[in-house]
């Protein structure tokens, strides 16, 4: 089964929000064996709208809509796919009408007339019940696809989708199973990788497929399957994963998102007792913020000191004037300083320290944009690394938040 999700609404396309709407969807699409074909986005307008619908129902089995079902006049989703179906007739329903009448007793909010607009729906629509909101779904079926629409506020459409649609789609089409399993890697670029396990690459069964997903200091594999044994897929997927482990084994951190870097840090930590601290310049607390995402990281993680100015380094971390006066703040020794002071202030096992130049100026120093320092200091041994990240100024940032995990998750293991 293929499907093609119809986001449609200027603030997308203007770039006001993101469209978050079409992840959620294609990843619980993919749960159930649907494969999501394309992802359009479109504008409030008649026409574009109608021609995104022919089109799409020549591609596609299911086709999912999002937004416009509001009840101004710039919501005209509604109308235009009735349009579609060539339905004139609406159907309006009490439940609905009795449904938002509760919903605005609930904040002391009037009912007016226009929100009776949305308990109206072409008379070929099966109502979607909206436990969440004012505007309902919609599911039409004609020449063998399945369209559903849906309002764009996304935790109404998560319920929708939820409830409604997915047990739905279960129900009417005999599907198959698609499985994804990711590696989880950091160290080596795409390239490198690639060109390791070339020989896998090339060997992998047709129903298998894998996938590079490359961001700042890590590269996620992702492995897929398609098949009607959901037994037989996990069995393939697992044998597969265990060459790849004997082929990198050394870059491996773990499986899938929930085997994040900073989640094995902190799990190594945990196990072991360690406590950990950083002390920031050009990251401004970016790298704490990454081992706080994760639930439990109050047993090991202590706090930071964000210095990103000369003056803060010498008076909140304790960095002599004469070590930054003799090799500037963008220097092995300004980040070993730092790294050690901070590990002293916040009496812990391990610290990390960064400082360097993001860009785009250097700040009054001699230093090139991109050069980064980055300190690791334990109870055992002290170590500076350097590095030139390059431009542009998130690149850098993001590198050296990455890298600084990179070379703790080597000293602790």
């Amino acid at each position: 089964m293929k499907a093609e999700i119809i986001t449609i609404g200027d603030e997308i396309l203007i770039g006001q929000i993101v469209d978050t709407n079409s992840q959620f969807i294609s990843q619980e699409l993919n749960k159930i064996g649907v494969s999501v074909y394309q992802i359009t986005s479109i504008q409030d307008d008649q026409q574009h709208i109608l021609n995104a619908l022919k089109e799409a129902q020549e591609r596609v089995d299911i086709v999912i809509i999002t937004g416009g079902l509001g009840p101004t006049k710039d919501d005209i989703t509604k109308k235009t796919i009735a349009q579609f179906f060539n339905d004139t007739e609406f159907i309006e329903y009490p439940e609905v009408i009795e449904h938002i009448q509760k919903l605005f007793a609930k904040i002391n909010h009037p009912f007016k007339e226009i929100q009776r607009y949305q308990a109206q729906l072409p008379s070929k629509a099966t109502l979607l019940k909206n436990n969440f909101g004012t505007a309902p779904g919609m599911w039409f079926f004609e020449n063998n696809t399945v369209f559903i629409s849906l309002p764009g506020v996304p935790y109404e459409m998560k319920g929708l989708m939820t409830n409604e649609v997915l047990p739905r789609i279960q129900k009417q089409f005999k599907l198959s199973f698609i499985l994804h399993k990711t590696i989880m890697t950091y160290g080596q670029g795409e390239s490198t990788i690639a060109e390791i396990i070339e020989d896998f690459e090339n060997n992998l069964p047709v129903h298998i497929k894998l996938a590079y997903l490359p961001s700042f200091g890590r590269v996620r594999l992702r492995l897929s399957a398609k098949g009607e044994n959901k037994a037989q897929l996990e069995n393939e997927l697992n044998e597969k994963i265990d060459e790849i482990y004997q082929l990198i084994p050394d870059i491996i951190t773990g499986m899938d998102d929930d085997h994040s870097l900073e989640k094995t840090i902190g799990d190594l930590l945990t196990k072991s007792g360690k406590t950990l601290c950083t002390a920031e310049s050009l990251t401004g607390g970016k790298i704490a913020a990454t081992f706080v995402s994760e639930a439990g990281a109050s047993a090991y993680f202590k706090g930071s000191f964000v210095t990103y100015s000369a003056e803060t380094k010498i008076n909140l971390l304790g960095v002599l004037p004469e070590t930054i006066q003799k090799n500037t703040v963008v220097s092995k020794e300004v980040a070993l300083e730092m790294a050690i002071n901070a590990k002293e202030k916040f009496k812990t096992n391990y610290a990390i320290a960064v400082t360097g130049n993001a860009g785009p100026t250097t700040d009054h120093n001699d230093k090139s944009v991109g050069l980064v320092f980055i300190a690791i200091v334990s109870d055992e041994k002290a170590i500076v690394e350097e590095f030139n990240f390059g431009e542009p100024r998130e690149k850098v940032i993001n590198r050296t938040v990455s890298k600084s995990l990179e070379i703790l998750r080597k000293e602790l293991f």
